[in-house]
């Protein structure tokens, strides 16, 4: 499950990828990062022996131990990690370790294998199997990629790396365009929301358009008095410029109508949401929305005040796809 304040750093839809590994005879790599926590399939065969939803070694007969190499979607603080051995029983590692390291420019696969400088960020912790184990991590620095050794071999379903994203803010302000200041890509993440029954709002900031209607934000059908809403904090402190309220695919169940506000709490960091008398203001009125449209707003120049947070209302409920607010940061 997602961590309030906290992103899946190494999720492939945030562009991560499992770089190298140095044995998946029996399933690939890269199932680690994708979405869910696996399947089973009864029955299910390849020439390799039963297929699995993870990533499996064979089983070592010589000293040492297996590993893999994951490339983070963008650089970031890890906070902890989730390695989950679901559907692996009688074939799952006895432990695990993690390292990391943070590299400025991209670098091979065989090279990034040959690199000594990893830096432990969980130490060796037993693993049982079919289990979800949460692993602590004790830094504040940013890392670009991390190495699962697993001892001495098994299966690992997924592995979940969750943290607070560092984009290279020098490099985006340079460019003297608008960016947008929500983007999981920039460091925006959510904090809290009225309700995510159908789908989770994380996905109101994820890259590119949604795939179809659950790779949206969707909310229950509201049989009472009231609406939903959910609060962001911005990647970057900034003044927002103009709005994208994106419905694509919420045919049937797209809001009625939409508002945003927002307020400046640059002291607000981690999970902290603001309080509701914290100086939150409207910055686009409540507006109507259509079906499967991407709808833009532009700020009031009066109202492009710096902001930290914002909160996106929905009247009274339904399905947004994309939130895009397009800004420029506050050095």
């Amino acid at each position: 499950m997602p961590r309030p304040g906290l992103i899946d750093l190494a999720a492939a839809r945030l562009g991560g990828r499992a770089v190298i590994a140095n044995d998946e005879f029996f399933a690939s790599r890269h199932n680690l990062l994708k979405p869910g926590r696996g399947v089973f399939i009864e029955g299910r065969y390849t020439e390799r022996g039963q297929w699995m939803d993870g990533w499996e070694t064979r089983r070592r007969r010589t000293p040492g131990h297996d590993w893999c190499i994951v490339r983070l979607g963008v650089p970031g603080v890890v906070r902890s990690v989730t390695v989950d051995t679901n559907h692996f029983r009688g074939n799952h590692p006895e432990a695990c370790s993690l390292d990391a390291l943070h590299l400025p420019r991209p670098t091979g696969a065989r090279r990034l294998a040959a690199l000594g400088d990893w830096i432990e960020i969980v130490p060796r912790s037993p693993l049982t199997g079919h289990t979800e184990h949460d692993l602590a991590v004790r830094s504040g620095v940013p890392f670009t990629h991390l190495r699962l050794n697993i001892f001495p071999d098994g299966g690992v379903a997924r592995l979940r790396v969750w943290g607070e994203a560092r984009p290279d803010w020098a490099r985006l302000m340079a460019a003297r365009r608008p960016v947008d200041l929500a983007a999981a890509t920039n460091g925006g993440v959510v904090l809290l929301c009225s309700d995510q029954f159908f789908s989770e709002p994380l996905n109101l900031l994820m890259p590119g358009r949604a795939a179809n209607m659950g790779d949206g934000w969707e909310t229950r059908r509201r049989r009472g008095t009231g609406h939903d809403w959910v609060v962001l904090r911005l990647g970057r402190r900034g003044r927002i410029e103009a709005v994208e309220v994106d419905t694509t695919h919420f045919k049937g169940n797209y809001p009625e109508s939409c508002r945003l506000e927002a307020c400046d709490e640059p002291g607000a960091t981690g999970p902290t949401v603001p309080e509701p008398g914290t100086g939150w203001r409207e910055i686009v009125p409540r507006a109507k929305l259509r079906p499967h449209h991407r709808h833009r707003f532009a700020v009031a120049a009066g109202a492009r005040r710096p902001v930290s947070h914002v909160r996106l209302s929905i009247f009274p409920d339904g399905g947004v796809s994309r939130l895009r607010l397009w800004g420029r940061p506050v050095e």
